[in-house]
């Protein structure tokens, strides 16, 4: 069998754009799901999933995502001292998950996208496969999606992409895999991925979405393309970035690459309507925030819309 996989990356350099302003001070990452920001989902999911070394790539203006993890010893001692003993061991409990995971911290350098940041990380691999989780994703599962990738990976020895289902009209959103063939248990194998296709033109009813199982071989294909980058630059040809599915892609051209089509919820906070989506599904689901919000629901949308205070539920 396969090694078990112990290290991820978490690519948090980017800017945010589609949530401006709300991300000009704010990192993305930092912004809560509940009463967790973003990237704390994802790195519990990773942590729950048996991964100790997680490496997040940052850039300017990160800094928030240091300072959530890091302990805070001053401010526990005085959450004690004032009998707030809940707060205190929430905030220790945090500082215990990164300390779980390891986490540690790179700065992004290279050519702008999304391939950038593995290969900076990559370094620090050796010959071993790495997860990569975005941190604006968050999945609700009863297995972890970072599980269900590990074990596929631990079946096969090769990449693998998380995949769900999609509506064929949805295509020019995702990257799109060219199904070679059904193994069964939602394992695919995929010769390649067509990226955003037109509907009549999507090789697949299935989306590639956040979270990848890579290997030595795609760090070679990212090197691969951030050596034709910096080539074209110095030409004067044009330049694009270093996307982490043209890696994969090429590599599958010639190698083995599965998809494991993941059993869960997948909720994508990188823009504003997805983001209020995880906000709404995430405080519906909790026991004390998903009655009030059913009630609000219900009197806003009753023939008398004003709002009045909400009841003694709260």
């Amino acid at each position: 069998m396969s090694p078990t996989i112990r290290r991820a990356v978490i690519p948090a350099a980017g800017l945010g754009s589609r949530l401006l302003p709300l991300t000009k001070a704010i990192p993305k990452e930092m912004l809560p799901v509940g009463d967790k920001p973003v990237i704390e989902h994802t790195v519990r999911e990773l942590v729950d999933s048996g991964i100790t070394d997680i490496t997040i790539v940052v850039s300017g203006g990160k800094s928030l995502i240091q300072d959530h993890f890091r302990p805070n010893p001053a401010l526990v001692a005085q959450l004690r001292a004032d009998g707030k003993t809940a707060y205190a061991d929430a905030v220790e409990e945090v500082a215990e998950l990164a300390r779980r995971g390891h986490i540690t911290y790179l700065d992004q350098h290279g050519p702008y996208g999304n391939g950038t940041p593995v290969l900076n990380a990559a370094r620090a691999f050796g010959d071993e496969p790495v997860l990569v989780l975005w941190p604006d994703d968050v999945f609700v599962a009863d297995v972890p999606r970072a599980q269900q990738l590990i074990r596929a990976y631990e079946r096969t020895g090769c990449p693998v992409l998380a995949l769900l289902p999609m509506y064929p009209a949805d295509s020019q959103r995702y990257g799109v895999p060219i199904v070679k063939e059904d193994l069964g248990q939602g394992q695919l194998r995929i010769t390649g991925l067509l990226e955003k296709p037109e509907p009549a033109d999507a090789p697949s009813e299935f989306a590639a979405i956040g979270g990848y199982v890579i290997t030595t071989g795609i760090v070679d294909e990212l090197r691969e393309q951030t050596r034709r980058w910096y080539e074209a630059r110095e030409s004067g040809r044009p330049v694009g970035e270093i996307y982490l599915t043209d890696a994969i892609n090429a590599y599958a051209a010639d190698h083995a690459v599965y998809g494991q089509v993941i059993q869960g919820t997948w909720y994508d906070t990188g823009n504003p309507a997805d983001y209020l989506v995880a906000q709404f599904a995430h405080a519906l689901a909790h026991p004390d925030y998903g009655p009030v919000l059913r009630d609000l629901a219900r009197r806003l949308d009753g023939p008398d819309s004003a709002v009045t205070e909400p009841d003694s539920a709260t």
